[in-house]
């Protein structure tokens, strides 16, 4: 294995993970801005959107998830996110050839399964290029791909949809993830664990369990790890939802709306991360406890607008809003996944990966969107078209407020966990 240091080989290897993550996310994002196309071709209820969207998926993605994550701690990583990017994509491309219900949720299963090799393994590498001062931008960096591929999955499944139908844009949006994996295959070079702190590998891997009670043991990642998932819930809830929302509420076209919310979700979310990350790492050299106030702060900042973006009578009015939303909507992610490789070994940072999303898929991917769609169901009768809205309304801020006081928790042990982390 080639060794790494922070220069050109580090940062083309981010890069092509971060584009790797990206794909992740215009896979997954895809269905959001199709939901109402394959709604009414399908004839599917708002919980079933809520489900296909949310939950089967989440289930079959963190299960998958931490085997992968055992097996990347162990083997090489850049094989195992190669062969993940070529599962997913396919398993999107034929989503475009469902006749029903069914067949369609078993293709997003396949996705989710992909997915899960994806994110560990490239959490583990980048943490072998970068070292602790810079690991929160490196991967406020990586993370960015959430919304370069949000950005792209609703500018080009909106177009793609209007024109083309939603069944043809599954297709188009599938296939260049399969190239894309030989691309990795062949010219990412997998880095030697702990290379940046420049510490020399145990013979002796942990187990799972050890694993897992290391974290449990530590009461700064249990506060995290839910804090995140609940910051996720939002997040989700609302990429899941919003485009829905406005074409019920506002009446907007797909193609239009999704320009729209490439700009706002995707451009946003990434100066977002970026700078939280980057932030984190700045403030986090006076007090490792920064790591966890910044995304504190979020919620208090973003709640008004949140709040005001379902009250607003016009489509401009809503989409205005949604702007510091969603800059600050992932702001927590390059935070919350340097600070949980803080805190074990190194053969572990996949496995704490992969136990960080479980927790954040499970509550955030697989509560936010299924919640929402089961209180729009329970809205209709008296609400109608406007049930959403109402949904939207009452789950999501509360959660956001929530997910602020369980950062600030994780602050009270924070760096006596990173002193107690072991080598």
């Amino acid at each position: 294995m080639t060794a790494y240091r922070a220069d050109r080989r580090a940062w083309y290897a981010l890069s092509i993970l971060t584009l790797v993550y990206a794909f992740n996310f215009i896979d997954r994002q895809l269905l959001a801005i199709l939901q109402e196309s394959i709604k009414a071709d399908l004839g599917l209820s708002d919980s079933q959107l809520g489900l296909l969207t949310g939950f089967a998926f989440a289930l079959f993605y963190v299960t998958a998830g931490i085997p992968i994550a055992r097996w990347a701690d162990r083997s090489n990583r850049r094989n195992i996110v190669s062969l993940a990017l070529f599962v997913w994509s396919f398993m999107t491309a034929i989503s475009g050839l469902a006749q029903n219900y069914l067949q369609l949720l078993l293709a997003r299963v396949g996705v989710g399964v992909g997915e899960a090799g994806g994110s560990p393994p490239s959490h583990s590498m980048i943490s072998d290029m970068f070292p602790p001062a810079q690991r929160a931008g490196a991967l406020g960096f990586y993370s960015t791909g959430v919304s370069i591929g949000i950005l792209f999955g609703f500018l080009l499944g909106g177009w793609l949809n209007e024109f083309f139908g939603w069944r043809m844009a599954f297709l188009v949006v599938g296939a260049p993830g399969v190239l894309l994996a030989l691309v990795v295959r062949f010219t990412v070079t997998e880095p030697r664990r702990g290379l940046s702190e420049a510490r020399d590998l145990s013979q002796q891997s942990s187990s799972l369990s050890e694993v897992l009670a290391l974290l449990w043991q530590q009461n700064s990642f249990r506060h995290l790890a839910f804090a995140s998932s609940l910051y996720a819930f939002v997040g989700y809830g609302t990429a899941n939802w919003t485009a829905s929302f406005m074409i019920r509420s506002h009446g907007m076209a797909t193609g239009e709306l999704g320009t729209w919310l490439a700009l706002i979700i995707g451009v946003g979310g990434a100066v977002g991360v970026l700078g939280g990350g980057m932030l984190a790492d700045r403030l986090g050299r006076r007090d490792d406890r920064w790591y966890v106030w910044l995304p504190a702060l979020v919620p208090l900042i973003a709640l008004p607008f949140a709040i005001a973006v379902y009250l607003m009578p016009s489509a401009g009015g809503a989409l205005a809003m949604m702007v510091v939303p969603a800059i600050l909507s992932n702001v927590y992610l390059g935070s919350a996944i340097a600070t949980s490789h803080r805190l074990v070994g190194l053969q572990m940072r996949a496995t704490a990966s992969a136990i960080l999303f479980f927790v954040i898929n499970i509550i955030g991917l697989g509560g936010g969107p299924w919640v929402v769609g089961m209180v729009s169901d329970v809205l209709a009768a008296q609400h109608g078209v406007e049930s959403l809205r109402l949904a939207m309304l009452y789950v999501l801020p509360p959660v956001m407020l929530w997910s602020g006081f369980h950062f600030l928790c994780a602050a009270r042990t924070l760096k006596q966990d990173i002193a107690r982390a072991p080598a």
